[in-house]
């Protein structure tokens, strides 16, 4: 990785949308507690929504896309089916709980077929192809990182799901937002550890084999034509 590649990486708190990334994703979750709290469930649901659909128009205003638009409505519309269906506030909760769960499944299973998805999704993301799959302490540094997202998600679930045993909608909130960005960010300080470790191991891979073809080609040049290394 070049000095130049490494200044245009984006910073932790970019990687997780920004400031406005972060009261993006919040604001669903709270108009929904205190609009439930306070005017009952079905005003709830409306309530996220539409939060959610104001986010996702400003989402397109901002990035010239629809895509960030649906994603921002896709999961609270979700959530809000699932709350309506079972009439009960603390299933707008269930979709995000049984997703963690899932994820948490497949970082663990990602490690044990030797395809870690931390590495898989950064280096993905990055246009930095699979050459990291070639050193095995780059698999080995990727496996930590992929078992910290794993218990960051299976934390997620055993907490919430926990809580939405106890039907306790307010501390189902409060879990959601507590452990949604700031775990995230835990795992992403072990992703970007993994990464700078595999980058500067393979950096100098590199220089080893260009150093050895560049010694070879000058012994094959000195072998055939007599003419010592750096002499024309």
């Amino acid at each position: 990785m070049t000095q130049t590649e490494s200044e245009k990486q984006p910073t932790l708190l970019e990687q997780m949308g920004g400031v406005s990334g972060l009261l993006y994703s919040s604001l669903p979750v709270v108009v929904f507690v205190l609009v439930n709290a306070f005017a009952g469930l079905m005003p709830a649901i409306w309530g996220a929504l539409g939060s959610a659909v104001v986010i996702g128009i400003v989402l397109a205003v901002r990035k010239g896309s629809i895509q960030p638009a649906i994603s921002a409505v896709m999961g609270v519309g979700v959530a809000a089916f699932i709350a309506y269906r079972t009439g009960d506030a603390k299933g707008f909760f269930l979709f995000g709980i049984w997703q963690s769960l899932v994820y948490a499944g497949g970082f663990v299973l990602s490690i044990l077929v030797r395809w870690p998805l931390a590495g898989v999704i950064w280096n993905m993301l990055n246009g930095q192809g699979t050459a990291w799959r070639k050193n095995r302490a780059s698999v080995r540094d990727y496996d930590i990182a992929t078992l910290v997202w794993a218990l960051v998600f299976a934390s997620r679930f055993v907490v919430q799901r926990w809580l939405y045993d106890e039907a306790s909608v307010g501390w189902l909130a409060t879990a959601k937002l507590a452990m949604g960005y700031p775990l995230m960010a835990v795992a992403l300080v072990a992703t970007v550890w993994a990464v700078r470790r595999s980058d500067r191991r393979l950096k100098a891979e590199q220089a080893e084999a260009e150093a050895a073809d560049k010694a070879a080609e000058e012994r094959l040049r000195t072998r055939y034509d007599g003419t010592p290394a750096g002499e024309h």
